[in-house]
């Protein structure tokens, strides 16, 4: 297992200076953003268009050695406004297919979130059954417009040797591990999550238990903390709509790793996805209001890194 960082926290910089960054931190493993909700300048996919372009971005990859943990396409591509789901599901599609030129083995998304009937406007996320008629619309999305798409999507990736990685996430349908082995068990095994514990945390659920629930459906994990506030907590509950930049009246916000939870419980989390087959990317991604973009990465960066030094598995010694 490794550290990365999702480079949307360093758009500012052109590519040679986020290696150069990201280098001094000993992180040698990127996660790029190509279009809808996370701006990214690092990646584009007209490369899919110009195989100069192309073969100059995977020479600089190569000659400053860095790899790819993913490409992420986060939209909703089940919008209730057709022109705006065209858009998101195109940017998906595109993502795929790049991917697929790169050997970059995993898409990240969200898996969107409908509206409440054909002439909608906007999406309408369901959190609660009763009165009943939200329980018929759950059923009416998830049947009309959630299986459909991701059938196909999923089984587009699939054909294209790439696995999609769905965000667990707050305003889209699969936004638990409930949710989102209810989407594999219709997309298929191409379909799995991008597991990011700050998630589970503001949803009191346990990060560390839920991997045991979903074990091999996690496909890339997010390095991201969060802080329950309870002197607000009370007032607010868990789905509180004020602004992340109002940290002072949130129940909670994103933090960077270490400034929720700390070192012992990190370990064991790594320690956890280790025994669930997961020996991949922990790929920094920075929303910690508090702190600095580059504030943020770097204390993430040093104290991953210090897990991963410490954390190794060794070999047997009766092997």
């Amino acid at each position: 297992m490794r550290v990365g960082c999702f480079t949307p926290l360093l758009s500012q910089f052109p590519l040679a200076k986020v290696f150069e960054k990201l280098k001094a931190l000993n992180i040698t493993t990127i996660e790029l953003g190509t279009g809808n909700y996370p701006g990214d300048p690092h990646c584009q996919l007209s490369m899919l268009e110009n195989q100069k372009q192309l073969t100059e971005f995977k020479k600089q990859l190569d000659d400053n050695g860095f790899s790819i943990s993913a490409l992420s396409s986060h939209g909703n591509p089940l919008h209730p406004d057709a022109a705006v789901a065209k858009g998101f599901a195109d940017t998906s599609k595109r993502t795929v297919e790049l991917a697929a030129k790169l050997g970059v083995p995993v898409v990240i998304d969200f898996s969107g979130c409908p509206g409440d009937s054909d002439n909608a406007k906007f999406p309408n996320w369901v959190t609660c059954p009763w009165p009943p008629e939200y329980l018929d619309l759950l059923d009416w999305q998830w049947e009309k417009k959630v299986a459909p798409y991701w059938t196909e999507h999923g089984k587009f990736a699939k054909d294209h040797g790439v696995k999609i990685a769905i965000e667990m996430h707050p305003g889209f349908v699969v936004y638990s591990p409930e949710t989102m082995l209810k989407l594999r068990s219709i997309a298929g095994d191409s379909v799995g999550c991008n597991y990011d514990p700050s998630h589970m945390f503001w949803q009191n659920i346990d990060p560390i238990k839920a991997v045991r629930v979903l074990g091999d459906a996690i496909f890339h994990v997010h390095a991201k903390d969060t802080q329950i506030y309870d002197y607000n907590l009370p007032k607010t509950g868990v789905l509180d709509t004020k602004k992340y930049t109002d940290e002072r009246n949130r129940a909670w916000i994103f933090r960077t790793c270490g400034y929720g939870h700390p070192y012992g419980w990190w370990k064991e989390f790594i320690s956890t996805l280790r025994m669930y087959g997961y020996d991949y990317v922990l790929s920094i991604e920075h929303e910690d209001t508090l702190m600095s973009p580059d504030e943020g990465l770097t204390k993430a960066a040093d104290f991953l890194n210090e897990i991963m030094i410490r954390e190794q598995p060794a070999a047997a010694w009766w092997v």
